[in-house]
């Protein structure tokens, strides 16, 4: 268990729970009534602490690398049916973008999303995230084929950005990106998007374009992250906390804000502390949403997408 700086109190109550248990198992002696006073204290503890943390703790949170990503939550809201499509029929096969077919509930979805990678090697094979030009052209090329045979697609956002490399400007990565969200507005099947980490710039907004727009209780979703915003007004990384709170980017901020439709409420003590909770809570959220959308005329619903997206922001005419 990986444990954040602000976790340390948890940590230590977990350690001494762990000495304790040993004790029982090793020399017998009853010690169940002191078992639950420590786990009662950790959750107060727990509760405690992610009841009043910081725009930056929250990011830290949204990074935590025992977090479910994308393809964990593709497989357990799929019934045992999610197969990954490849490829742009251009390029290649961006890893770091990965769809597929499934069925949740019984109905055909398309599944979208970035994947980071669950330890070293596989961030490096999945480039932390961060998607090519091919790797959104992959992704529309899987919402073009889910309109046409009027399958609802639900994107996943957890990426800290677009990748940034020489090639993949050269290969058109702003186009890509742009081209990604002029058609997400022309898709007639419902659309629906889930931050389910980070959610970094044009990186993600290339899948971001949705009927609804949801965000996990502890991720974030911002133009920037607080890092490269203290470096560029600060130029040091050293006043990242103070850009986090600037940035509104908290799901809170970003509801209150009217930049998403719904903050989806995480396990006490984030998403990585009861997978299984949070992909229940993920499916809830999805399944109401598609029963509403459906009952839609493709038309009422494009209308109101890009309605929706025309009200955002500040700006004079």
């Amino acid at each position: 268990m990986v444990y954040l700086d602000f976790e340390e109190p948890i940590k230590l109550l977990e350690e001494q729970l762990e000495k304790t248990r040993e004790i029982t198992e090793t020399s017998g002696v009853d010690t169940s009534k002191s078992v639950k006073e420590l786990e009662k204290t950790i959750a107060k503890t727990r509760k405690d602490i992610y009841s009043k943390l910081s725009a930056w703790q929250k990011v830290q949170v949204s990074r935590h690398p025992d977090r479910p990503y994308v393809l964990a939550y593709m497989n357990a809201l799929s019934d045992n049916t999610f197969v990954e499509l490849h490829g742009d029929r251009n390029v290649k096969d961006d890893k770091a973008m990965v769809g597929g077919l499934a069925k949740m509930d019984g109905k055909p979805v398309m599944f979208i999303g970035q994947q980071k990678g669950i330890n070293a090697k596989m961030r490096l094979y999945r480039n932390f995230g961060m998607a090519n030009p091919e790797g959104y052209r992959k992704a529309l090329r899987l919402m073009q084929t889910a309109d046409k045979f009027n399958i609802p697609i639900v994107c996943f956002v957890d990426t800290p950005g677009a990748y940034p490399g020489l090639e993949a400007e050269e290969r058109g990565q702003g186009e890509a990106i742009a081209r990604n969200i002029y058609e997400m507005f022309r898709i007639k099947v419902p659309i629906i998007v889930v931050i389910i980490g980070e959610g970094a710039s044009g990186g993600a907004l290339g899948i971001g374009v949705g009927d609804r727009v949801f965000m996990l209780e502890y991720t974030w979703y911002s133009v920037i992250s607080p890092e490269s915003c203290s470096s560029i007004l600060f130029r040091t990384w050293d006043e990242k906390e103070r850009a986090a709170e600037a940035l509104k980017l908290t799901s809170d901020d970003m509801l209150n804000n009217k930049l998403i439709d719904g903050v989806i409420r995480e396990p006490e003590g984030g998403a990585h502390t009861n997978h299984e909770e949070s992909y229940a809570n993920v499916k809830d959220a999805v399944l109401k949403a598609l029963a509403e959308l459906e009952k839609l005329k493709p038309e009422k619903r494009i209308a109101l997408r890009i309605g929706k997206f025309e009200k955002m922001g500040v700006f004079n005419d």
